[in-house]
């Protein structure tokens, strides 16, 4: 129309919006990490039929999953709307959501190792990743996945962390650097596996994986390696939770060598419970403000190791203030329960009436209940009443772990080689 109109020169026939801001950056990043090579060195080269390799396949897939997520029949549309087939030469005809599953198949869980570990090792020596600090969790996350299907074992039926107890489990146990929360490490598992089962494999994949990367971390001035090489070199301190405490664990530990940070739970250690506040030493005012420590040591899983017992003023100001809601509660209930039975007009047996109770008495701070209890039949038209042990009538917030609140300004991370706010190497 333009033409036919007369129009200056130089103006557009016609014109094509594609997105590319969101796009461009994290394509960007995926080639300065070599995904797409890594992945190619374990898969072998392109095949001749193939729109692109295997390793392209899955950068793309990456990368759809963090611009614009949506599923393999779905990415051909949205790669037709992106500028990435310009920059990336990749068509939008070769991508084919069954061009994906073929690139996937190609990739079985040790290329993926193979491959995961050469990208972490770009990564920390590209970005320069801080390994001195590094934390380790592990979770499962509900699928969807048909409960017939049996191409995907490794979902299963477990203990939903979800609550999803009617979906199918997929486990992962991620070590993460302590400085802005960077997966180095990854390790999925059937979902009806505990997690404390997984805890040495990934240690063992941690080792394998950084013991080249520590000797890259060691490169520096040549007349700082001559004053240290009389010195051990300082490896990772992994830190971790209670729910991969077992001995066979910290044996595993010690065996690899590597320094940690765990966590106890406190009623395992009563004669640390019962230190006076004392003794207990101001950690930074400054910077964790009402958070005191007592430094000692005690026998773990059949080892003498280092504690450190820990405080926090406002974990307790806000463990208290729960506590007296909840027994305030229950209290509540316990007095309503109590007048049902004493009317004498409904007749519950026994076990109905410690049900009940055990329902009401289900948060660990709540004290300890008794029920009178007769020889045979029901209960009906006594007292119920709560019965406060010595130790639950005290608000105890102490911990022995790595989290000593439940805000971020509350929480010390472990410091230093093998030491922290709990047990530590022997």
């Amino acid at each position: 129309m333009d033409r036919l109109s007369g129009a200056p020169a130089g103006r557009p026939e016609r014109t094509q919006h594609k997105a590319f801001g969101g796009l461009a950056p994290v394509w960007g990043i995926l080639d300065r990490l070599g995904v797409a090579d890594a992945i190619d060195a374990v898969c072998g080269p392109r095949r001749s039929d193939a729109g692109a390799s295997v390793g392209t396949y899955l950068a793309l897939a990456t990368a759809n999953r963090v611009v614009a997520p949506c599923s393999k029949l779905g990415f051909q549309q949205w790669w037709a709307t992106t500028a990435g087939p310009r920059f990336t030469k990749v068509p939008v005809a070769a991508t084919d959501h069954r061009r994906f599953w073929d690139a996937m198949d190609n990739l079985d869980t040790t290329k993926l190792a193979a491959a995961e570990r050469a990208i972490a090792a770009t990564m920390v020596t590209e970005f320069g990743r801080d390994l001195s600090g590094l934390a380790l969790d592990m979770t499962n996350f509900a699928t969807f996945i048909d409960s017939a299907n049996e191409a995907a074992p490794i979902a299963q039926r477990g203990h939903a962390k979800q609550k999803r107890n009617d979906l199918r489990l997929v486990g992962l146990a991620l070590v993460v650097t302590r400085d802005r929360a960077i997966p180095v490490t990854s390790h999925a598992y059937p979902g009806n596996r505990p997690d404390v089962t997984q805890f040495a494999t990934v240690l063992d994949e941690l080792t394998s994986r950084y013991a080249a990367i520590l000797d890259t971390h060691s490169d520096g001035d040549p007349q700082d390696k001559d004053k240290d090489k009389d010195k051990a070199p300082l490896g990772p301190t992994v830190v971790f939770d209670a729910g991969q405490n077992s001995a066979a664990n910290f044996a595993h530990l010690a065996e690899t060598g590597l320094h940690y940070v765990g966590s106890l739970p406190p009623a395992s250690f009563p004669d640390l419970l019962a230190v006076p506040a004392r003794r207990r030493q101001p950690v930074d005012p400054h910077q964790y403000p009402g958070l005191s420590a007592y430094d000692t040591r005690a026998l773990v899983f059949g080892a003498d190791r280092r504690v450190v017992l820990t405080h926090s003023a406002n974990l307790h100001t806000k463990q208290a203030a729960g506590f007296d809601q909840t027994l305030a509660k229950t209290t509540r209930d316990l007095g309503e329960l109590a007048a049902t039975l004493a009317r004498g007009k409904t007749r519950r047996r026994l076990d109905a009436v410690q049900a009940a109770l055990l329902t009401l008495n289900s948060p660990s701070s709540l004290p300890c209940l008794q029920v009178p209890r007769r020889s045979q039949g029901l209960v009906g038209g006594d007292r119920v009443r709560p019965i406060l042990n010595k130790s639950s009538s005290r608000h105890t917030p102490t911990n022995m772990g790595t989290g000593n609140g439940p805000s971020a300004r509350d929480r010390r991370p472990g410091t230093g080689r093998s030491h922290g706010p709990c047990s530590c190497e022997s």
